[in-house]
């Protein structure tokens, strides 16, 4: 077993790691400090314990004395602050020194996992993703089941051996029930826009951005190398994500060979030039942005527009909006590592939603979907939870 920092982190990471200034501005808009009411699940906390065990590892008294291994127990303790997080970026948007915390807190679970330090369920995690391509294990070639959920499912599955887009809707929306109806509603809106696209069925594999919030970050290649050439097989120009998280995936660390849109981007071009399609909706909502979609792509113009360009919709915002929007719980795999912790930043969302007097909540994220409709339904709360390509399928005129 290695110890934290061996040969693993970068020079830049760290000397991020020893640059908190102690301003602890972290603290006060981290969603998992503010649901667990523990500081020492902040960004200040986590860097100053990481900066203890450089010193430790690589300081004037190591270097003197010789390096000594640091504790499992030591270690386990500091892998529970690390992998109890969101990834959600709120505390680098704030950090005022700039610091790239959320590439570091990524850097740093590969770190832990490499020192055999990482929680149990990253196994989980790796084997799904080896064997399956998918983070839940289940059968890829299961991926494009969903079709079969639509009113008028056509007979070519969306499987076509060539198209000018293709419709990429990851892990959650392929296999997860609830979250399927995304990808339902997106195919009926794009049917409706006449937009000629295909899916990649079991060619798709997952993204990879499980593998990063995993510490698994070296296994990345293989997916990044399959998926763009499954993309090339189809011949296509442009890929298309209703996933802020597959979509940030693509930006960030897929090579620049295709166009790449979110679905509310994709969609709020096209429905300006045929605001026709739409019939009145009146519905009071408030809106939720994606942390991968809003702190990780910036895009929180597009979601916004596209709600409003459908009559009768009124929109609300959130206390906490577009940058200072607070995580639904449902990133970081959370979920998996910590699901009580989870649901308790779910808790403190719903609350800031019911607080706008808005009768549905609006995001752009399966996660975000399955995460918040999961907690209304358990506590019998009364307030609807709508992805906006859903929002946009229900205000489509009757053909």
């Amino acid at each position: 077993m290695s110890d934290l920092t061996d040969k693993t982190l970068s020079v830049k990471e760290l000397l991020q790691i020893q640059a908190c200034t102690g301003c602890r501005l972290c603290v006060g808009v981290c969603p998992a400090v503010s649901a667990a009411q523990d500081g020492r699940l902040s960004a200040a906390y986590r860097l100053d314990a990481a900066a203890g065990l450089v010193r430790r590892r690589h300081g004037l008294a190591a270097r003197i004395l010789g390096r000594r291994p640091i504790p499992p127990e030591e270690m386990q303790n500091f892998s529970g602050t690390v992998f109890r997080c969101t990834l959600c970026a709120n505390c680098q948007e704030v950090c005022p020194v700039g610091l790239r915390l959320k590439d570091l807190w990524c850097s740093l679970r590969r770190d832990l996992v490499l020192s055999g330090a990482g929680p149990a369920k990253i196994e989980t995690i790796r084997d799904n993703l080896s064997e399956s391509r998918n983070v839940f294990g289940e059968d890829n070639e299961e991926r494009a089941e969903w079709v079969e959920n639509l009113r008028e499912p056509p007979e070519h599955g969306y499987l076509k051996d060539e198209a000018e887009v293709v419709y990429f809707p990851g892990c959650v929306a392929a296999f997860y029930p609830l979250a399927q109806n995304i990808p339902v509603a997106l195919a009926e809106v794009l049917d409706r826009l006449e937009v000629d696209f295909t899916l990649l069925g079991q060619e798709e594999w997952c993204c990879g951005f499980p593998l990063l919030g995993a510490g698994l970050r070296d296994r990345l290649g293989e997916f990044i190398e399959h998926n763009i050439q499954a993309v090339r097989n189809k011949k296509a120009r442009q890929v298309l994500f209703a996933c802020p998280s597959c979509y940030q995936m693509w930006r960030e660390h897929y090579p620049p060979e295709f166009k790449i849109s979110h679905a509310t981007e994709f969609l709020t071009e096209r429905f300006r030039q045929r605001p026709d399609l739409f019939q009145a909706r009146p519905l009071k909502v408030t809106y939720h942005d994606p942390c991968d979609l809003g702190r990780g792509a910036g895009v929180y113009d597009a979601p916004r527009t596209l709600i409003r360009l459908i009559p009768g919709v009124e929109l609300v915002e959130l206390p906490r909006n577009r940058q200072d929007c607070r995580c639904c719980g449902g990133g970081g795999n959370l979920e998996m590592i910590a699901p009580e912790l989870s649901a308790a930043i779910t808790a403190e969302k719903i609350k800031e939603a019911l607080s706008t007097g808005a009768r549905a909540v609006v995001t752009s994220c399966q996660q975000c979907l399955r995460t918040m409709t999961t907690y209304v339904r358990r506590n019998e709360i009364d307030l609807e939870v709508l992805d906006v390509v859903q929002l946009v399928q229900r205000a489509l005129k009757p053909v």
